[in-house]
């Protein structure tokens, strides 16, 4: 069951990731438009959806990991240190930020605005997301691909 937990929770990382950028891009193109459109709600909320399924996938992992410890010297370990702390609270603050941003988007009155807490907010997240996913270039966390 982990194994497919983890295999599920890094392959739907490219979905979320997608997402992101697509809810990014749409944002970008939809600046000198006066219309905040059903599909510029539904990518949005999409793409919170899927973030906050990958941040469920991640606490149940999270709870069964061996690549958490909290014994004397944790924080010394790279893999403890980044598992059980770097990752799930900047991952939590990611999500945390698309969620404020599409809340309050879906909230103001003005189309500009909308789209610009979108823009904003959804970069500052996926650039905190790409920093704390554990890639196969960071050989001392184990990441992979999938």
């Amino acid at each position: 069951m982990h194994g497919f937990l983890v295999h599920l929770h890094s392959g739907l990382r490219w979905v979320s990731l997608l997402l992101l950028v697509y809810a990014i891009l749409n944002a970008i193109s939809a600046r000198n438009s006066n219309e905040y459109t059903k599909k510029d709600k539904l990518v949005n909320l999409f793409t919170m959806v899927s973030l906050h399924i990958q941040l469920v996938i991640g606490f149940i992992l999270y709870y069964y990991s061996s690549k958490r410890s909290f014994s004397s010297g944790w924080m010394g370990n790279d893999i403890y240190r980044f598992y059980g702390l770097e990752h799930i609270s900047i991952m939590i603050l990611a999500i945390a930020l698309v969620t404020f941003a599409r809340g309050k988007a879906e909230r103001s009155n003005d189309v500009a605005v909308k789209h610009k807490k979108i823009r904003i907010w959804y970069t500052v997240a996926l650039l905190l997301i790409l920093i704390s996913i554990p890639w196969p270039f960071r050989a001392n966390l184990g990441g992979a691909w999938f």
